[in-house]
């Protein structure tokens, strides 16, 4: 069943480093949401429609959406750290988490910080470079500066992209919402939520050896789901539309199993939504029930 529900935005953290997270109040365990660079807690709109009495949590990032934008540089450890801290402003546990892109890196963060947050992860075509990427050189991110900042309305922004890729392959519905969401109105106009500088630093950052995060993957002990897109990238070539994901991600986790969609880009929550939702359908239902640890209660 399909329900339309209105979010509410609540805030967290200091002035000028406040935390946007869009909340669909329901049932425990939660559902929660972290999503890729450049777009927002909202791109989560259709996916979570599908889970109408679930309670679900969808961040904002810093630097996106309705979150602040702290100064640069960005570098990828602090989105880890912001979304456990989330989960314990909400004394979030047993979730299934939910990250796409840099959004998995994320998630996988928060899970080795704070692992009573989650009870399983979906990774959709994760940022997680194989290994050996990292420490390497920086991928050539000058094109998010010369980025479309200023546009009339949301509408002027989803009639320019409906046509063009990636968006193209987007459910109209679901690019809807990362245009409505994407922008913030100034003096009459919009501006992206997402400043193109922020985007860029994000990404200049992607390889850096702070960015390394197998010795988190090595540790968490969650059942971990990794959704890979078969358009894998090709060396010094920056496609965002290609799989960011090391090939061997899944094996890495101590209870990983991949999921490898051959005809499917790097968009995979954007152009299959429902096969996202299967997999958390799968996952709520694959850990319903689990034994108590010493001194902890479990939520049905």
């Amino acid at each position: 069943m399909k329900v339309n529900r209105t979010p509410e935005l609540k805030f967290v953290g200091e002035r000028g480093e406040e935390l946007a997270v869009w909340e669909w109040p329901g049932e425990d365990p939660p559902l929660l949401f972290a999503h890729a660079t450049g777009f927002h807690g909202r791109c989560w709109d259709r996916i979570v429609r599908m889970f109408p009495e679930r309670h679900c949590l969808a961040l904002d990032a810093r630097g996106h959406g309705r979150s602040s934008q702290p100064d640069l540089p960005y570098h990828w450890r602090i989105f880890g750290r912001d979304m456990a801290a989330v989960a314990e402003h909400w004394d979030i546990r047993d979730a299934i988490g939910i990250g796409h892109s840099s959004g998995g890196h994320t998630t996988v963060q928060a899970a080795a910080l704070r692992p009573h947050t989650y009870r399983a992860l979906l990774l959709v075509d994760p940022t997680i470079f194989p290994l050996e990427y990292y420490g390497t050189e920086p991928p050539d991110a000058s094109f998010t500066l010369r980025r479309r900042n200023i546009w009339a309305s949301p509408d002027e922004m989803f009639e320019r992209f409906k046509a063009r890729p990636p968006f193209a392959r987007w459910l109209p519905e679901i690019l809807r919402d990362y245009c409505d969401y994407g922008v913030l109105p100034r003096d009459g106009e919009f501006v992206l939520a997402c400043p193109p500088a922020v985007e860029a630093s994000i990404y200049l950052n992607s390889k850096e050896p702070g960015s390394n995060i197998y010795a988190e993957v090595a540790q968490l002990q969650h059942p971990v789901v990794v959704m890979r897109a078969g358009r894998e990238r090709q060396p010094g070539i920056f496609d965002l539309a290609a799989s960011p994901t090391a090939a061997d991600l899944a094996s890495r986790f101590a209870h990983g199993r991949e999921i490898l969609l051959p005809e499917a880009s790097h968009f995979i929550a954007m152009e299959q939504p429902e096969m996202v939702v299967d997999e958390i359908r799968q996952l709520l239902a694959a850990t319903s029930v689990r034994t108590a640890r010493p001194g902890e209660s479990v939520r049905p």
